[in-house]
């Protein structure tokens, strides 16, 4: 069965909003080369509307500079959960309606294939951890401190709560670590 992993760019103070503002000067080769390999042992991306329009509007523009990663991004198969989205704009794109999403991502899973990516935590992403769809996650702890104090630019709202154990790190040496949780055994 195919895992789906989940990966977050997420500072000290748990900001996960708006990355690009804060995590490109720890982008070394340390953490393309990371990136990279986890790109290509996937073969599908699930997202929610949001990160899916940012993508679908950026990433298009973004293979002459980005080489074979932008190419992967491209033609990767991408799946929206999404109620108010009608048509994909972006390549090889499913959408999968919100009420349907856990039945139709399990089968995703079930399909024969590499592993499934996913980019950023937000409400599909706690759909996957509630309904026993996620298999791992993927914390980018950048070492700055953003100073936002907008709940919903962290990585979960409050009064959500999950439990995760962690199943290895990865550190380079800008600093940033990437720690890998899983689902803890209840």
């Amino acid at each position: 069965m195919r895992k789906i992993i989940n990966s977050t760019y997420i500072s000290l103070d748990g900001v996960i909003e708006n990355p690009q503002n804060w995590t490109s000067a720890y982008f070394n080769d340390e953490a393309a080369a990371y990136a990279r390999e986890l790109l290509f042992s996937c073969d599908a991306m699930v997202m929610g509307r949001a990160t899916y329009d940012g993508f679908a509007e950026a990433w298009p523009a973004m293979e002459e500079a980005t080489g074979d990663f932008g190419v992967r991004m491209n033609t990767i198969g991408h799946y929206v959960v999404s109620d108010s989205l009608e048509k994909g704009a972006w390549n090889n794109t499913t959408i999968i309606k919100r009420d349907a999403a856990v039945a139709e991502i399990a089968k995703l899973k079930e399909q024969s294939g590499q592993d499934i990516l996913q980019y950023g935590f937000g409400a599909v992403s706690r759909t996957l951890v509630d309904n026993g769809l996620l298999d791992e996650l993927r914390l980018w702890i950048h070492p700055v401190i953003v100073g936002s104090g907008d709940p919903a630019e962290l990585l979960a709202p409050a009064g959500y709560s999950a439990s995760f154990e962690l199943a290895g790190t990865q550190a380079f040496s800008n600093g940033v670590i990437v720690a890998t949780y899983r689902p803890a055994a209840e």
